[in-house]
């Protein structure tokens, strides 16, 4: 037996280091960095250049370092902190400031990348220009000074920077920073060319895809699969053999009355759920969570999905108790839990079949081209009342914490549904405090406040925020959160939808984006509970007002460390 053991691992692992070395040559959608989940623009140093544009060098538990441009400097990732923001610190300005040697910005000049959003500053030793400048930790003993608007830079040299070392300049008293933000900026289309295996470039300033076709990448994630599906057989196999040797010698944590006593669905054994996917043979969709697969149930042969979770560190008693409060909530936009199996490390949970597949593929294969305004409007009316049910009627009061369109299911009618809730937390109604041990979510939805509670307190705000996202892009206005009351009009939005729409489509635009703005605002307090979303979505657009510019960043004790509203509804500190 042990020397089964030994052969069979040595054969897995060859096996394994051979998938990996062909499925680095493609790109996948979604990867994990630290304990956080990213996608395009976003790579690793595991993918081709093709497969991002911000290379991103990870290890086990955070995000070390972050490639701006290709062969570029590395630097130091302090966070992602809102959707397009990232926070970093250039280590090579950081040890100049800090010896006192800093005498020169030429020499830290950002690279100039058309995806981020920056500022030019020239180096000038001509002294007649006016309104010439230096920084206090930054200047040599000559005459230079730095100018940030000229229109005849002749002798002078140009340098990238960001916009907070210009902005924030109070006369030459000013101090620089090594730690900074950058806004990404990415063009229409950009995303979506990615998705056909294309890459992004710019061409005099104009945005062009260059290759890529949709029968590449249909090749791409079948190669993948088939790679994926070997590795996992494989694995199955040495179970199978492990399961045999130590069934003798322990016993279950829980036995079958306990957990349904506990649970009231239907329990399955690993086998059966085996059978009832046939092997695992149809590939739904993977995450960092699990791997769902199609299948169709025993008795009736009624379609479902089943969702083989990986293996955790939580007790069995935690996954029980999390199954037990989801299986008895009961909504139309919540996907129906069926069945669940729990047999040690092997864990999975039975849906409901949704043959519409999730509300990103429905975006981008149905309204690519036209936009289908009033269902586009019913799906975000679907989803804002399964949230609020969700926050307000439930038993236990539950927090998704990932909300994001890959996660919103359609049926058949195509009415949307709420799932996966691998990263939900349970709240008790006398219980309004919830711990969060580390940020989670997937960039470009995760709420400010998760990832810092300089921001505020975790609460169920945070799945308004990522709402708020999910709405913003499927209108195709994600790009539009630096809008606001204090200088832009609402006319200056609408243009981005062009002049190919009717009175009523533009209502309804008009509504989604100023629910979607107020979702996002910076502060928690700020943004409406789910009850009130719904109330602004159904209500007249005359009662909307136009709400302030989201910050990027909040002075530190400008916010508590936990917010409660006026609605009564608990807030979970993060400690």
């Amino acid at each position: 037996m042990k020397t089964v053991s030994v052969l069979v691992f040595f054969f897995l692992f060859f096996l394994m280091k051979k998938s990996r070395s062909k499925n680095l040559t493609h790109c996948v959608r979604m990867f994990s960095c630290g304990s956080l989940d990213f996608r395009f623009p976003f790579f690793n140093t595991t993918m081709p250049s093709r497969c991002g544009l911000f290379k991103l060098n990870c290890t086990d538990h955070h995000i070390s370092e972050i490639q701006l441009v290709e062969e570029g400097k590395w630097y130091k990732v302090t966070s992602v902190s809102q959707a397009e923001t990232i926070t970093i610190t250039d280590p090579r300005l950081s040890q100049s400031l800090e010896t006192g040697s800093c005498s020169d910005l030429s020499r830290f000049s950002l690279p100039d990348s058309p995806w981020l959003e920056m500022t030019t500053l020239y180096k000038c030793n001509n002294s007649r220009r006016k309104h010439g400048f230096s920084y206090a930790n930054c200047k040599g003993g000559g005459s230079s000074l730095y100018y940030s608007d000229l229109t005849d830079y002749s002798g002078c040299s140009v340098i990238k920077t960001p916009e907070s070392w210009v902005i924030s300049r109070n006369k030459n008293g000013f101090n620089l920073n090594a730690t900074f933000s950058l806004h990404i900026n990415l063009p229409r289309g950009c995303s979506s060319c990615h998705r056909r295996g294309g890459q992004c470039t710019m061409i005099k300033e104009k945005f062009r895809c260059r290759g890529g076709s949709k029968e590449d990448y249909q090749d791409v994630k079948l190669k993948l699969g088939l790679g994926l599906s070997a590795g996992l057989t494989v694995i199955i196999i040495i179970l199978v053999l492990i399961t045999v040797r130590v069934k003798k010698t322990r016993k279950s944590d829980w036995n079958t009355e306990s957990v349904e006593a506990v649970v009231m669905l239907k329990r399955y054994s690993y086998a059966r759920v085996k059978k009832m996917t046939n092997s695992f043979a149809h590939v739904l969709g993977k995450g960092g969570f699990g791997t769902v697969y199609k299948g169709k149930l025993p008795d009736g042969g009624v379609d479902i999905a089943v969702k083989i979770l990986k293996e955790g560190k939580g007790t069995g008693e935690e996954f029980i108790n999390e199954v037990a409060s989801m299986s008895r909530t009961s909504h139309v936009n919540i996907v129906s839990l069926l069945g669940f199996c729990y047999e040690r490390n092997k864990r999975a949970i039975v849906y409901e079949f949704m043959p519409n597949g999730s509300l990103d593929k429905f975006i981008s294969e149905n309204m690519s081209t036209k936009i289908e305004w009033e269902r586009l409007y019913d799906i975000a009316l679907g989803v804002s009342r399964g949230l609020e049910y969700l926050h307000n009627r439930c038993v236990s009061r539950i927090v998704h914490f990932d909300i994001k369109p890959q996660n919103i299911l359609m049926d058949k009618d195509l009415c949307p549904k709420i799932s996966d809730f691998g990263l939900a937390k349970l709240c008790k109604n006398k219980e309004s405090v919830m711990s969060m041990l580390d940020a989670r979510g997937t960039v470009g939805y995760i709420a400010p406040e998760v990832f810092s509670n300089n921001f505020g307190g975790v609460s169920h705000k945070s799945d308004v925020y990522s709402y708020g996202m999910v709405i913003l892009e499927m209108i195709g206005a994600k790009n539009i959160e630096n809008f606001g009351s204090n200088n832009s009009s609402m006319g200056e939005v609408m243009r981005i939808f062009g002049d190919q729409i009717t009175k009523e489509e533009e209502r309804i635009a008009k509504k989604m984006v100023l629910v979607g703005l107020w979702c996002i605002q910076t502060n928690p307090s700020d943004r409406p509970p789910m009850i009130k979303v719904i109330e602004m979505l159904e209500g007249n657009l005359e009662a909307l007002q136009i709400p302030s510019k989201p910050l990027f960043c909040l002075p530190t004790a400008t916010v508590p460390e936990t917010l409660e509203d006026s609605h009564g509804i608990s807030s979970c500190s993060k400690p």
